[in-house]
This record gives structure tokens, sequence and C-alpha cells, in this order.
């Protein structure tokens, strides 16, 4: 009988502490949890139901539409140009930023003098501003001052006005954009690199593999989970683009570069059309939401984890 007693008291008191830890846990976390719900989940459940209203965000009174805003996306011509248009830049920014940022990471990752200031500077474009690098791209692009068509001019061809071109602009803001976020990858790919087992390149070199062939067949592999995290957050911040092109070109000429965000804000605060902008931006969550889904499904296949 004491025995019991024994083994039952050292439970109760553990089952004691583990509640008290808990209160204090949630007691620690909940001033941010309150935050994040008023300043987060409410706007969100906001939007919702704004999505089916008529709204102008000035007048109080907002009618209840249903689906009617959902219904419009799809006979909007400017919506669906607006998807082409965000199609086309995340098909060129997401593999031309990985690209980048591969080769930059894979000359970084040795052991030369003053490397860590070589790694500093490719890291330094992810601390300029995205107006800094909208100010930065619209002087070198410039038809008369720019570098850019200074260098054309040297070799004979005439002056290109790339951000005022519907052919050009949506192509010099995913340049400028790669540029801006290659620093972002070159450390995630550095990171990955460095976790490469350099006994693996040193027994397939005693073999006569070449590096091209051992980055190829050992390396490329082993970065499986930095290629995934790089396609799923690329392509997340590619679908929201919106600072780029309003910082450049406002949506272009002819709306050459006006993308599902850049337009969404337009409905919203430049035509006071809040419920079709709420509805645009949960279509665009959705979207989202699925390529997402469909990208961790494919990693499965294809992605193998140390």
């Amino acid at each position: 009988m004491p025995r019991e007693v024994s083994v039952r008291r050292p439970q109760s008191f553990l089952r004691r502490v583990g509640r008290s830890e808990t209160v204090n846990g949630w007691a620690l976390i909940s001033p941010a949890v309150v935050l994040i719900g008023i300043f987060g989940l409410l706007p969100v459940l906001m939007s919702l139901q704004l999505s089916f209203q008529q709204s102008d965000l000035l007048t109080p009174e907002t009618p209840w539409v249903g689906l009617e805003n959902y219904r419009k996306l799809a006979d909007d011509p400017v919506f669906v140009e607006s998807i082409r248009h965000t199609i086309v830049y995340t098909a060129l920014f997401v593999p031309g930023t990985m690209i980048v940022g591969l080769f930059v990471a894979a000359a970084m990752n040795r052991s030369v003098r003053f490397i860590s200031v070589y790694r500093t500077a490719a890291y330094i474009t992810m601390a300029v501003s995205t107006i800094s690098q909208g100010i930065i791209f619209m002087w070198l692009t410039d038809r008369d001052y720019g570098l850019v068509n200074a260098a054309l001019n040297a070799v004979g061809v005439p002056s290109q006005g790339f951000l005022a071109s519907p052919s050009q602009a949506l192509f010099v803001i995913v340049a400028m954009t790669i540029w801006g976020w290659t620093g972002f990858s070159v450390i995630v790919y550095l990171a990955a690199l460095q976790g490469v087992p350099a006994e693996l390149n040193e027994a397939a070199a005693i073999d006569g593999a070449s590096a091209f062939t051992r980055f190829r067949t050992i390396t490329v592999p082993l970065l499986g989970p930095a290629n995934l995290f790089l396609v799923v957050w690329l392509t997340i911040n590619a679908l929201q683009l919106f600072d780029e092109v309003y910082a450049t070109t406002r949506g272009g000429p002819l709306r050459a570069t006006t993308v599902i965000v850049y337009y969404l804000w337009d409905r919203a605060f430049v035509h006071f059309d809040a419920g079709y902008a709420a509805a645009m931006a949960y279509a665009l969550f959705v979207v989202i939401l699925v390529i997402t889904a469909v990208q961790f499904r494919i990693a499965r296949r294809y992605v193998h984890y140390s």
C-alpha cells in the first residue's frame, strides 16, 4: 500500500507541474495572441465578409450581393490579363532567382581571401528597399540618361524606353526583382551547400568524376529541401507582386505590368470597389493555397531529406 501511494504522488505532482507550465505558457503568449487576433485574424474575417458585399469604403451601406463579386472575376478582361502577366512574371522570376542564386552560392562556397566580404556583398541587395530598387532601375533604364541605353548606344543600338514599352516593361521588373532577391537565395543555397558531406565529393573525385559531374550527381540532389523552400517561398512572393510595379510603372503602358495584386489595389483604393477587390484577394489566396499544396505533394516524390 505505501508503495502505491509513493507511485501516485509523483504522477499527480507531475500533472500539476504540467498544468502550471501550460497556464504560464499561455499567460506569456496571450498578449501576442490577442494582438494577432485583432490585427491579423479579424481583418481577414472582415474582408471575407466584405467579398460578399458591395462597398465603396466611404458610405456605411454595404448591401449583400452574395457570389456576384466572384462571378464578375471571370468576365473581367483586365483581371484575366493581370493573371496572364502574373503567370509570366512568376515563371521567369522563380527559376531565374534560383539559378542565379545557386551559381553565386556555388562560387562563394569556398575558402578564399575576403570571402566574408563577397558574401556580404551578395546579400546586400536584400537590404535595399523596394522603392530604392525602383529608382535605381528607372535610372539605369532611362532613355536619355540611363547606363543601359548608354551601353547600347556605344555598340550602335538605338535607345530603348524599357519601362515605357508594353513589350519590355514586365521583363525589366523581372530583372529588378531577381536582382533584389538573389541575396536571399544565395544565403539559402550557401547554407545547403555547406551541409553537403565533403567525403562524398572526395570519393567521387578519386573515382575520376569531373567537377561538373560531382555537382550534378551529388550536390544538386542533396539541395532538394533548399530547392523546395525557395520554390514555395518565391512563388508565394511572385504571386503577390505589388511594390515593384507601384514604384516603377503603376501598371505600365497599356496595362503591360498590371498584375493581380496591383489590380486589386487599383479596384479597392482608386475605383473604391472594395467588395470586388476582397473577392479578388480571396481568389488569389485559394490559388496560392492550391499551388503550395501541389508543390509539397510533388516534393514527396523528388525531395529527399537527410
